[in-house]
């Protein structure tokens, strides 16, 4: 016999409420613990991300150990270790923050930081949890005089609340032996150790660069020790927490941040909770929706909430305070790319503020060209939101669908339609804002939204145009390179005839051409860069490194001053120091007037900036009269237009 139908009152019974942890526990992919590889990357950006935060925000410059050590007696498990020589964290907060999803101090403030959620760590430690079955482990100290907390702790993913195993107090040194304040977290899971990219290696690779002001040291489960030097001993400026802008407000927020107000004044109300609202805008914003100033937010009827929200959307505001943005800044991004990427070009931009959905927001570039990058593939880009590397989802980013949108053959680089440029290059591209609008929870690549990506492009393309300018003078110091080669192929015959004539020995001559060449080629190539130059504004923010690894242009104009006065001193020193009798066997050895022999030292005189030289008295052959018109030019060295 079927069992009768569920009812309504049978169907109740089985509804319930679904804790937070207990669905991030069965969805856990959506967090980026999908699989064992990207689990133990995921938890050492969580980890390392908070290090970061908490540091800055206690104005220390960051230390930060990661060590990955393998379990004994198992295949796939590793405990993660990772200690900062922050501020430590009170020992009444330390079950909430790593055993408590959705429990965090960041989440309601509008200022930029990297974690958002209050998810990430806890989340760390409930994967390592269902995985191995250990709880996590978190050793801190907040204050220097006293010991450190040590607790054990899990998460019940059925309430979302920590259960503590184990509560001491223990002597701890820090990282490095700093017997300072910090913190560190220990986390045993069922991972995969590995290297190339994606790895624990590039992230921390990547986060070397932008946070050039930290420290970092990492311990590979083989023993492998690597460290990563800071920079600069310059901390990034702190950023301010601003309030809401309300042209980045929806009315269902609107009208709940009303009935919450505490505020007895909508005048109040709107220049207390919102930024950029003065009082004349209040003001005029009340008068526009026909109410009052003094009219209560609490007691306000929906539709009267309604008429003040509209007003609001329509007033003149100015946009949102920007100083709650903290940007890498160029030098530092140029100083960090410098010191992790071996390449011979780099350049940096960061553009202004902008603003998506009321939130401030600000793109920075960097571009990296030449050098040991591999030269036959595709551009790699690397993507950064609030100083974070993003390692995942490549082509669903704004930040890369940007870099595609840019013409990079207008930068003399090939490109394929619809994909990224090739060629030895690296393009970094970098969002500060106060909200990152991610595409999920794991924080893997940024939303797609007009206002963003046109911003990256516009980046983009302010330091393309940089690398262009870099390339088209080499282009043309290569050309001056086999000019010189042509020059020097020609000068043994040169010697051969004028020794055939004159019965002299040639070597003296031979050694004035070489030299004349290798000096005339040189001036050419800087006249020709001077040709080409760009403007200052252009050329700041880039650094050219030599073949010895020394920066060559550290991105201003007085390296293409000193340039052009070296031209200009080398260009006398040749003309005092040329012998009048090498110009005079040349000209017999050509067969034409020496007159008609153009003096390339006359060109440059007429090219460089300076006033002309006297000009030089004209010899002829006792057997040629002068000419009476200008004969065809025969330089040796070629037209120098």
């Amino acid at each position: 016999m079927a069992s009768p139908a569920p009812d309504a009152q049978s169907m109740a019974k089985k509804q319930r409420e679904i804790s937070v942890a207990d669905f991030f526990a069965k969805n856990r992919h959506m967090l980026g613990f999908d699989n064992p590889r990207k689990a133990l990357l995921t938890a050492v950006k969580e980890a390392v991300d908070n290090s970061l935060d908490a540091c800055e925000e206690a104005r220390i410059l960051p230390e930060i150990r990661v060590e990955i050590r393998k379990i004994d007696g198992t295949d796939d498990q590793y405990v993660l270790s990772v200690a900062d020589n922050g501020p430590g964290i009170l020992k009444a907060q330390i079950p909430r923050v790593f055993g408590k999803l959705l429990y965090g101090s960041k989440f309601h403030r509008l200022r930029m930081s990297r974690g958002q959620q209050g998810i990430g760590i806890s989340a760390a430690g409930m994967y390592g949890l269902i995985t191995t079955g250990k709880p996590i482990q978190i050793t801190s100290r907040p204050y220097k005089s006293k010991p450190a907390h040590f607790y054990e702790l899990r998460i019940d993913t059925a309430k979302n609340e920590p259960v503590i195993l184990r509560d001491d107090e223990v002597s701890w040194d820090g990282p490095g032996g700093s017997h300072g304040t910090g913190t560190r977290v220990d986390i045993a899971m069922k991972a995969t150790f590995f290297r190339g990219r994606q790895s624990v290696d590039e992230y921390l690779e990547q986060t070397a660069i932008a946070n050039p002001h930290a420290a970092f040291s990492f311990l590979a489960p083989d023993g492998a020790e690597r460290a990563f030097p800071r920079a600069t001993q310059e901390l990034p400026a702190e950023p301010k927490e601003i309030q809401p802008h309300p042209h980045g407000i929806e009315l269902g927020i609107f009208m709940r941040m009303m009935h919450d107000s505490p505020h007895r004044s909508m005048g109040v109300f709107l220049t207390g909770s919102f930024s950029r609202v003065t009082s004349q805008a209040a003001s005029k914003v009340c008068k526009e929706a026909g109410l009052p100033l003094s009219a209560v937010p609490a007691d306000l009827h929906p539709a009267e909430a309604e008429k003040i929200f509209q007003a609001l959307q329509k007033a003149d505001l100015p946009p949102p305070q920007t100083d709650c943005l903290a940007p890498i800044g160029v030098e530092h991004i140029l100083k960090g790319m410098h010191k992790e990427i071996g390449a011979e070009f780099y350049a940096a931009t960061t553009r202004k503020p902008a603003i998506y959905r009321g939130n401030p927001f600000q793109i920075e570039v960097g571009i990296a060209y030449g050098g040991k990058l591999e030269g036959d593939g595709i551009a790699r880009v690397i993507r950064f939101a609030n100083r974070v590397p993003l390692q995942y989802q490549l082509s669903a980013c704004a930040s890369t669908k940007a870099v595609m949108d840019v013409a990079w053959k207008s930068y003399s680089l090939q490109q394929s339609k619809g994909s990224l440029p090739t060629g030895p290059l690296v393009v970094m591209v970098h969002m500060a804002s106060v909200w990152v609008p991610f595409t999920n929870q794991a924080k893997e690549a940024i939303a797609d939204y007009d206002e963003i990506r046109k911003e990256f492009k516009l980046a983009v393309q302010d330091a393309g145009r940089k690398l262009g300018s870099y390339l088209k003078r080499k282009q043309a110091a290569q050309s001056q390179a086999k000019r010189r080669s042509v020059f020097n192929s020609y000068i043994e015959e040169v010697v051969r005839a004028y020794s055939a004539i004159t019965k002299v020995d040639g070597d003296d001559l031979r050694q004035a051409l070489l030299e004349t060449a290798r000096r005339k080629t040189e001036l050419a190539e800087q006249l020709e860069a001077m040709k080409h130059k760009a403007p200052p504004e252009e050329m700041e923010g880039t650094l050219v490194i030599g073949p010895d690894g020394v920066p060559l242009i550290p991105g201003s104009k007085l390296e293409a001053e000193r340039a052009v006065a070296e031209a200009l001193a080398a260009e006398q020193a040749i003309e005092d120091a040329r012998d009048a009798s090498i110009a005079q066997a040349i000209s017999e050895i050509v067969g034409t007037d020496e007159d008609s022999v153009t003096d390339l030292d006359a060109l440059i005189e007429s090219a460089a900036p300076h006033a002309p030289a006297e000009p030089k008295p004209k010899v002829h052959r006792a057997d040629t009269p002068p000419p009476t018109s200008k004969p065809q030019n025969l330089n040796l060295f070629g037209e120098d237009d």
